[in-house]
């Protein structure tokens, strides 16, 4: 079997790989560009796996012509530019110990312990410089059936880092067959210990949620995480039964998946600070928040929201409610965010002053969104 694509043939991936090859080392591509490229999904970051040494990478990339950065040392990892374009190489590694989030790794020259050291069979995959894929662990059924497995034991992966927890949800979601059951010993694996969530960071948590929820149809994932008991642990009072409505309801109304729009669905205790979402997150959420609990009619959201925050909020408060979105809401929406307000708080000046003047001003606007945003100056 062959992996193809652009990525594949660019003449800067080929220069690097053939400046290891001709260095008498061994060089795959490996991960997340290998599974993309079997699955017919893009490939953004093409990651290479090599038996030389750190060293022994920067000494070839130096005589090749070809800038290196050590860009993560300690566990191996070269950053090798060719043609303005970075490629990370790293050396096979096997674990020696880990601590649930950063283990200890050794250099190794086997393949087969590096594909074990890592977290699904599915990104256990490597492929030569001419796209033929090397399986070093059987990989290659579970990739087929669209099977998210971990590596050998569920529960000795999740211990080595349990951020796995969380991947293994994320690439259900993005990987999985939807209408497939979700690997059972993995799940009793991941609900014997979620405990250790609680030593991963706020920061990598949000990380991951966000990247899960961006998905095409995140729903079934979250619906196994709150079966387990993941969603509760992470957001405490979430509940996932309007996720799997707005999803429906974004794709009739063609919206593209926002997944702050989704976490907004979930609801929860906290969940910006849980989360440590970005400020502009935590202001789309609060916006989010603040305008499906409201009644505020589609026109004046549209007018103080503009039209993609506003359809937004009408599809989150019709998922809530299991309802569709009328057609005339949506066109509503669209006539406010295009109008504008005629008056002006110079054109009161005369009559009015201080608060007194925003209150006419507020009075006056009243009005003018009760007229369908028909009335004139």
């Amino acid at each position: 079997m062959k992996v193809e694509g652009s990525w594949i043939r660019s003449d800067s991936t080929q220069s690097v790989m053939i400046m290891l090859e001709q260095g008498g080392q061994q060089a795959y591509f490996v991960g997340g560009c290998v599974r993309n490229a079997l699955l017919a999904q893009p490939v953004s970051d093409v990651d290479i796996a090599t038996d030389a040494s750190p060293e022994r990478v920067q000494m070839l990339a130096s005589a090749a012509g070809l800038k290196s950065v050590p860009t993560g040392l300690d566990h191996g990892t070269i950053t090798v530019i060719a043609d303005t374009v970075p490629h990370e190489v790293t050396t096979f590694r096997r674990d020696v110990e880990s601590h649930g989030r950063h283990a200890e790794v050794a250099f190794s020259s086997d393949i087969v312990e590096d594909a074990r050291r890592r977290d699904f069979t599915m990104n256990a995959l490597y492929a030569t410089r001419n796209g033929t894929v090397i399986d070093p662990l059987n990989g290659l059924p579970d990739l087929k059936a669209r099977l998210v497995r971990f590596i050998e034991d569920p529960g000795q992966r999740i211990c080595e880092d349990y951020l796995r927890i969380l991947r293994f949800f994320r690439f259900h979601a993005w990987y999985g067959d939807p209408l497939a059951s979700m690997d059972a010993e993995a799940l009793a694996a991941i609900a014997a210990h979620l405990d250790g969530l609680q030593r991963l960071s706020r920061e990598r948590v949000g990380a991951e949620m966000i990247r899960l929820l961006a998905a095409p149809d995140p729903a079934p994932a979250v619906a196994a995480m709150r079966h387990v008991g993941v969603l509760g642990h992470l957001l405490p009072g979430a509940d996932d039964r309007a996720l799997s409505p707005l999803v429906h309801l974004e794709q009739t109304a063609h919206l593209a998946p926002d997944p702050i729009r989704r976490l907004t669905a979930l609801g929860g205790e906290g969940v910006a600070d849980r989360l440590r979402l970005s400020r502009p997150q935590a202001r789309q959420l609060e916006t989010l928040q603040g305008g499906s609990g409201s009644e505020m009619p589609p026109l004046e959201l549209g007018y103080r929201h503009g039209a993609e925050m506003a359809r937004s909020i009408l599809i989150l408060r019709a998922a809530m409610l299991e309802r569709t979105v009328p057609p005339v809401d949506l066109n509503a929406v669209e006539i406010g965010a295009a109008a504008q307000f005629p008056v002006k708080a110079v054109d009161l000046m005369q009559g009015f002053e201080g608060p007194a003047l925003g209150a006419e001003l507020h009075r006056l606007e009243a009005l003018w969104l009760a007229s369908g945003c028909r009335a004139t100056r």
